[in-house]
């Protein structure tokens, strides 16, 4: 078993590598075709594990694989510029913006081909409607409901996936329900009285719902598309779903609805991708496709040192006719990465405090 965890660690890494791989290749090809000086692309962060120099840019493989980078010549604020045409600050706004998009559209445009190509290939993953749990003293456990039972109807409404039973259950108002089961093969029916209970959804948004006290199982079943045009839908719809959910939960962090130790960090992100990888591995290539638009996400935040903080520079830039000084930039970027850092750390500490 270790060594199938240990297998499941390094094929998490191999896929965080394939995804900054992407991103950081969107910068890369943008700025070479804007005649950009590349002078490093590094996979991953900290000491430099392997290295070559061809041309003028040095290819590296880091210590570090949560992240990478592209240093372009006259970046950074604190360089000393020359005024080449090579140099990244000499280029018109116009031009720095596509670099600065570059990576997380190239990200966006991986994760949705990736999510249709899987929808294509092996189909949608959705709970199936087996019960997974019965919680004390609600009534599925009174009714006689068991962990194991798999819900085919309510109300005479056939159930196929575990989103059909919150529907129907939730959507009962507190008012009685019909249930039909199989459990070994046999058919049970129990009629329920849901209770109403306030919780909070996956956005950190309070709601009242009915509830009978259920959990779901981890058996998933797959929803086959039917060609492809039916899987790119299936992509797009997926990837609607990923990216309106994301900003409805940074936005409710923001305004104070959503605490951090909501937020996964790297460790709990490895530890989900290891776990999935050992039970199931196409829901692990699937996490990968939803990474890979995440990561899109998180770097179009107007955050300085990420790529939308790049994007709101430059429409400072324009808006007030000239950039920012230098200096000012340099200041900004400090601040943002010792917050950034700040974050991770607690974010971190929060994901290993919930796995021990």
């Amino acid at each position: 078993m270790l060594l199938i965890k240990i297998t499941g660690f390094i094929a998490v890494l191999i896929l965080l590598g394939i995804l900054i791989l992407v991103h950081e290749a969107g910068h890369f090809f943008v700025a070479k075709r804007s005649g950009v000086r590349i002078e490093r692309f590094s996979v991953g962060f900290g000491p430099r594990i392997w290295s070559i120099k061809k041309g003028d840019t040095e290819y590296t493989l880091s210590l570090i694989p949560l992240g990478g980078y592209v240093k372009m010549a006259g970046e950074e604020p604190g360089e000393k510029l020359t005024g080449a045409d090579w140099e990244f600050a000499s280029k018109p706004p116009g031009k720095r913006f596509n670099i600065a998009v570059a990576g997380p559209a190239v990200n966006y445009i991986f994760g949705f081909l990736f999510v249709s190509f899987l929808i294509f290939s092996f189909g949608l993953p959705r709970s199936t409607s087996e019960i997974g749990n019965v919680m004390e003293g609600y009534p599925a456990e009174k009714a006689g409901l068991m962990a194991g039972d798999a819900i085919v109807s309510i109300n005479g409404t056939d159930i196929l996936f575990w989103d059909d039973v919150l529907k129907a259950v939730g959507g009962s108002e507190g008012e009685e329900i019909d249930l039909r089961i199989m459990r070994d093969s046999e058919a049970m029916d129990f009629s329920l009285l849901p209770k109403m209970v306030e919780l909070k959804d996956i956005t950190g948004e309070r709601i009242e719902r009915s509830v009978i006290g259920i959990g779901q199982s981890d058996k998933v079943a797959y929803m086959k598309a039917d060609g492809l045009i039916d899987s790119l839908k299936g992509g797009a719809r997926e990837t609607w779903k990923v990216t309106s959910m994301s900003y409805k939960i940074l936005w409710r962090m923001l305004t104070g609805n959503v605490s951090v130790k909501a937020v996964s960090g790297p460790v709990a992100i490895v530890a989900i991708g290891i776990e999935l990888f050992v039970k199931n591995p196409i829901l692990f290539l699937f996490l990968g496709a939803y990474l890979s638009l995440a990561l899109a996400i998180f770097n179009l935040l107007p955050f300085p040192i990420l790529d939308g903080g790049h994007i709101l520079f430059l429409a400072i830039e324009k808006l007030r006719g000239r950039p920012l000084g230098r200096k000012t930039q340099e200041i900004v970027q400090n601040a943002a990465l010792v917050l950034l850092i700040s974050f991770v750390l607690v974010v971190t500490w929060n994901d290993i405090w919930k796995l021990f």
